[in-house]
């Protein structure tokens, strides 16, 4: 393998010998890079043209070269390229035949975009596909506000302000990447596309107890896991812990997944998490996820929203911070044609009747818990208000509840069911 040393040229003119679709692949290359260019070719590609306005439509020869010091042979042809091998012997000049390495004095490098941080990617001729598929590589790392960054250390390089360690730490969290990922109600098959990539794909991922065992099983076993779980009565990491470890491992440079049970922004603490890395300034990404006040009573046939059932519905969550009962809403179980789905209630059942009584909502009014939904042990129970306390007493959490009108639609498609059954006896 030859010695090379990769350099950058500024401000150099160069002239590109060929007019078809492998002289065209290097215009664009010059082109993209602002580098100045003429072009010989006595048959030219229309696309060509519109990359330089130093374009001359006449059979190459070597008085064509005029103070050109790079020349690029993408004519194909050998005639062409032994005349240009002759006449460098003689002249100054660094010559690129086009896959044919034995001639090259240098070769194309594989690109990152231009701007003033750029990566460029050699095979030294072996493979270009190589060099492409690495430079995209490189390319995805580079943050997308790289050259404001930039330009602000050039700033600080003038004024004599030079700290690496404080680069490589500002960097560092300029490569990270967290994404706040919505992982449904636990059946794996219920993840969208993009959050099935992102957790195959991040360095480290953050979960807690709501999601399911097999979710986690999908991270790659070299992906570092982190439980960080909250349950009623024994937090394992405060919010303020976690918004400390996300932000610990950012500043290591890594790609990060917040694995968030239903969608990351209902009742979820997705936004804190959010707020908190945007003002540290770190690139964050929301991946939305199925909610489980829609897709729970879905797993129990029970529509939230059916025509003669309910035209509206309202979600809601029984717990405030620092363990603080919420029950502002029992008033919108009076409200006719309308579904109030309850998250985080099971354990506030007791309170939920008491004061549903108080406000003297119908004992009858229909309600369902909705257990694990999705999950192998879910358990579904149709109830109402007025046993609710009594029937829902081993129903295990994760759970939601549902009020309204709509819960017996799951009894009387039972029905139907039971009747079409019968019917082929």
């Amino acid at each position: 393998m030859p010695s090379t040393l990769p350099i950058l040229l500024k401000d150099k003119k160069i002239l590109l010998i060929g007019g078809g679709n492998v002289a065209l692949q290097k215009a664009e290359v010059l082109a993209d890079n602002d580098i100045r260019f003429r072009i010989i070719s006595k048959e030219i590609n229309g696309r060509l043209a519109k990359l330089t306005d130093h374009v001359i439509q006449k059979e190459f020869e070597l008085k064509d070269i005029e103070n050109e010091p790079i020349i690029i042979d993408a004519t194909g042809n050998p005639g062409v390229t032994q005349k240009l091998l002759e006449y460098k012997m003689k002249h100054p000049i660094l010559l690129n035949v086009v896959d044919q390495p034995k001639y090259c004095d240098f070769y194309f490098m594989a690109l990152t975009k231009n701007r003033p941080l750029q990566i460029a990617v050699s095979s030294n001729g072996a493979s270009p596909t190589a060099a492409k598929y690495f430079r995209d590589q490189c390319e995805a790392m580079i943050p997308v506000d790289i050259t404001a960054f930039l330009t602000q250390k050039q700033k600080e390089r003038d004024r004599g302000v030079i700290s690496i360690p404080e680069t490589i730490k500002e960097l560092k969290s300029k490569s990270a990447k967290v994404y706040l990922v919505g992982c449904g109600i636990g059946d794996p098959e219920l993840l969208t596309v993009k959050a099935y990539k992102i957790i195959q794909n991040v360095d480290v991922v953050l979960y807690d107890h709501l999601i399911s065992k097999e979710i986690i099983a999908l991270v790659p076993d070299h992906t570092k896991k982190v439980f960080v779980g909250k349950q009623k009565g024994y937090h394992s990491r405060s919010q303020e812990e976690i918004n400390a470890l996300i932000l610990h491992y950012a500043g290591q440079g890594k790609k990060i997944a917040r694995l968030k049970s239903g969608d990351p922004f209902v009742f979820g603490r997705g936004a804190e998490e959010l707020m908190v890395l945007t003002q540290q300034y770190i690139d964050t990404e929301v991946i939305p996820g199925i909610s489980s006040s829609i897709s729970a009573p879905l797993m129990g046939n029970i529509p939230v929203t059916a025509r003669g059932y309910a035209s509206g519905f309202t979600v809601v969550s029984a717990h405030l911070k620092g363990n603080r009962i919420n029950l502002d809403w029992i008033d919108l179980l009076a409200k006719e044609n309308h579904t109030v789905v309850v998250l985080m209630g099971l354990s506030r059942i007791k309170e939920i009747v008491a004061q549903a009584n108080k406000l003297g909502i119908s004992p009858q009014k229909p309600c369902a818990v909705i257990s694990n939904a999705s999950r192998p042990d879910q358990k579904i129970l149709t109830t109402t208000l007025e046993h609710l306390q009594r029937d829902a007493h081993e129903m295990p959490r994760p759970a939601i509840i549902v009020f309204g009108d709509v819960v017996t639609f799951n009894t009387q498609l039972k029905g139907v069911e039971n009747e079409q059954f019968a019917a082929c006896f």
